[in-house]
C-alpha cells in the first residue's frame, strides 16, 4: 500500500501516519548499527548514525519508494563485515536486525489494536493499522534474497565458498535488477507470499499469548 493514496484521500492521517513511518525505516537501520557494534564493528557509531535524528538517514529514492509503493529504505547504515566476530552469526544478526525490527513494530501496533488501546475507527487506529501493513511490507520487502536487501546478506551468511562469491558478483547488479522487478510487478507474488509468512508469525504469537 503506498501512502500517495493516503495523502490525497485524508492528509490528515498522513501527517499522523508520516511520523511513525519515517521512524520505521529508520529504527531499521539504526538496528544494524547497533547490532554490528555488538559483534564487533563501530563503525557505524563513529559515522554518527547510532542516532534517531532523521538527516543522517534520509535517501530520497527510498523514500519516494515508501511514499508510491509502500516499502522503501533509509540511507544504508555503514558495516564493516569483517570486523563482525564471530563471522558469520555476526553477518546473520546484522543483516536480521532491520528486518526484525520492522516485525516487532508492525507487532506492537497490531497489539494495541487488538488490544482495543485507542477506540475502534479513530484517527489513531487508523494510523496504527497503516503502520503495521507498512512496517510488515518492509520487513518482507527487505528479506528478498536480492542485493543491497538484508536477505542477501542473510543468504550470505548461510552459503558455502563458492555461494558467496557468486551472491557477491551479483552486487554490482543488484540495485538494477531490484528495479527493474519492482518495476515489471515480478516481485509483487514474492513480497505478497513474505508477508503471508509474517502474519502468520504474528497470528502464532497472538495466539500463544492470549
Amino acid at each position: 500500500m503506498g501512502l500517495i493514496r493516503l495523502l490525497i484521500e485524508a492528509p490528515q492521517l498522513f501527517l499522523l501516519a508520516a511520523v511513525p513511518l519515517l521512524y520505521s525505516v529508520i529504527l531499521h537501520e539504526v538496528a544494524h548499527g547497533v547490532c554490528a557494534r555488538a559483534f564487533g564493528d563501530d563503525t557505524a557509531r563513529r559515522a554518527g548514525r547510532l542516532t534517531l535524528h532523521p538527516l543522517p538517514h534520509l535517501d530520497p529514492m527510498g523514500l519516494l519508494m515508501l511514499l508510491v509503493a509502500g516499502f522503501g529504505w533509509a540511507r544504508p547504515v555503514p558495516v564493516n563485515y569483517g570486523q563482525l566476530r564471530p563471522l558469520r552469526p555476526g553477518i546473520f544478526c546484522v543483516a536480521l536486525a532491520g528486518c526484525a525490527t520492522n516485525i516487532v513494530i508492525a507487532t506492537l501496533a497490531l497489539a494495541a489494536l487488538q488490544a482495543q488501546l485507542v477506540s475502534s475507527g479513530s484517527a489513531s487506529a487508523v494510523v496504527l493499522g497503516v503502520v503495521a501493513r507498512i512496517n510488515i511490507a518492509l520487513g518482507a520487502f527487505n528479506l528478498i534474497p536480492i542485493p543491497p536487501l538484508d536477505g542477501s546478506r542473510i543468504l550470505l551468511s548461510l552459503l558455502p565458498p563458492e555461494g558467496q562469491r557468486a551472491l557477491l558478483g551479483l552486487e554490482r547488479y543488484g540495485f538494477m535488477i531490484l528495479i527493474l522487478l519492482l518495476v515489471s510487478g515480478l516481485l509483487d507474488p514474492v513480497i505478497q507470499a513474505v508477508e503471508s509468512v509474517i502474519i502468520l508469525l504474528i497470528s502464532l504469537l497472538f495466539t500463544l499469548v492470549r
